[in-house]
């Protein structure tokens, strides 16, 4: 062994240390702000189903209505991808998978509404729903039966309907506790938020139930809705939602673009009214760079044109979602709504192919990487980031069964517990 080199210094270290002094506050409010992704499964979507409708049987029921549609109006994997504009190579996989998945699990989230989707009703009326919904998702869920996420959607924090939604949530997580404790894929909606004082309303709830009930401090988390031109850009210029994920001091799991209510606080007449419109755009764009590196996910909305009628009719919002689907995972946004059992056939093609058609380049990209990493050099230059990226992308499609774990090993040499390590992902994931 030689003598290791040394090399000519002129800093003293009391330098580093003053600057590391200084720097202290500073990196711990990045670890405090900016923990990185969470590393758990995401679901591609969200579905929400009024309180009123919601049953035993509503999971099982959306998939079976969702397979018929297949049956009705796609009934193989050549007339799907002639009405969606599948490529060859992947209608079969697609469509077999996504028949696959609607059988074994057609809803990934499920959001059971007290919004506007269950509208105002008499308190004893929805003091009974609440009660209803804690009973049948408790039971779901020692079932076997519930879906990997699930929660209720409140009231908002306005003053007209405050303490009603307060007490749907309240009679809802009490009755969850009473029947068991709060299910791991628990979450909760907080709709119409216009100031992050609401946000810090909701936390206060959260401390409150947690200290009443017994779960550990901070267990209960909940999705903030942007659904109002206040939630984006507030009276000083500043980008609103920023303040909102940090009002939540750290229990904000999602930011969930609301797009009608949006786009009518935007002045936009109802018939554009849409995902894709600027102003739908434009308020993504501020909830993404607000969101990124906090842990926060974020979820696009829906679309209101409904798969129904005659074929054609079908086909024409079929294709709509499918575009409308694929347009936002090319933008970053892996989650959207789906309102209706007709959405399911087209939300499971747009990821799947998206998944599936990336999959070649994004395996071969990140089997490069390893090599350069290892010293074997490669043509493609990508950097930790974008390798932390392309895993992130191969997990996503493992996640929701685009692609299976022995296909990305074989084509990247890489099996999930490597994935994990690569994009910051915990060990073990649901």
């Amino acid at each position: 062994m030689g003598q290791q080199e040394t090399f000519a210094t002129s800093l003293p270290s009391a330098v580093r240390d003053g600057i590391a002094a200084s720097l202290a506050a500073v990196d711990a409010e990045l670890a405090r702000r900016y923990p990185g992704d969470p590393g758990t499964r995401q679901p591609v979507h969200t579905v929400y189903v009024p309180a009123d409708l919601y049953t035993a049987g509503t999971v099982r029921d959306w998939g079976d209505q969702a397979l018929a549609a297949l049956d009705e109006h796609a009934p193989d994997a050549a007339a799907l991808a002639a009405v969606l504009g599948i490529q060859d190579d992947l209608a079969e996989p697609v469509y077999a998978r996504m028949r696959a998945k609607l059988m074994r699990e057609p809803i990934e989230d499920l959001r059971i509404d007290f919004e506007d989707g269950y509208g105002p009703r008499p308190d004893a009326e929805e003091d009974a729903a609440a009660a209803r919904v804690a009973s049948l998702v408790a039971a779901a869920v020692a079932d076997g039966t519930a879906p990997p996420y699930l929660g209720i959607r409140m009231k908002c924090m306005e003053a007209a309907v405050r303490d009603r939604g307060i007490r749907t949530l309240d009679i809802f997580l009490t009755g969850l506790m009473d029947a068991g404790g709060l299910p791991g894929g628990l979450v909760l909606t907080l709709p119409k938020v216009t100031y992050a004082e609401q946000v810090t309303a909701m936390v206060r709830l959260c401390e409150a139930f947690e200290r009443a009930h017994g779960p550990a401090a901070g267990r209960i988390g909940f999705e903030i809705q942007i659904e109002t031109t206040q939630a984006v850009l507030g009276p000083d210029g500043r980008a609103t939602v920023a303040r909102m994920i940090d009002a939540a001091e750290g229990r904000a799991t999602g930011l969930h673009y609301g797009t009608f209510d949006y786009s009518a606080s935007c002045g936009v007449s109802a018939a554009h009214q849409s995902m894709d419109h600027p102003v739908a755009d434009h308020a993504k764009a501020v909830m993404q760079v607000a969101a990124a590196g906090t842990g926060v996910r974020l979820s696009d909305g829906s679309t209101n044109v409904l798969p129904v009628g005659s074929s054609e009719q079908v086909h024409e919002a079929w294709r709509l979602h499918h575009r409308l689907v694929r347009r936002s995972l090319a933008r970053a946004y892996y989650q959207g709504w789906d309102m209706h059992p007709g959405h399911l056939p087209t939300r499971y093609a747009a990821v799947y192919g998206f998944y599936r058609e990336g999959l070649p380049q994004a395996a071969a990209r990140l089997a490069a990487y390893i090599d350069r990493a290892g010293g074997a050099g490669g043509a493609i230059a990508d950097e930790p980031a974008t390798a932390k990226a392309l895993s992130g992308y191969l997990l996503r499609g493992l996640d929701c069964g685009a692609v299976d774990g022995a296909e990305v090993e074989r084509l990247t040499g890489l099996d999930r517990a490597a994935l994990n390590t690569l994009s910051g992902r915990a060990p073990a994931t649901n």
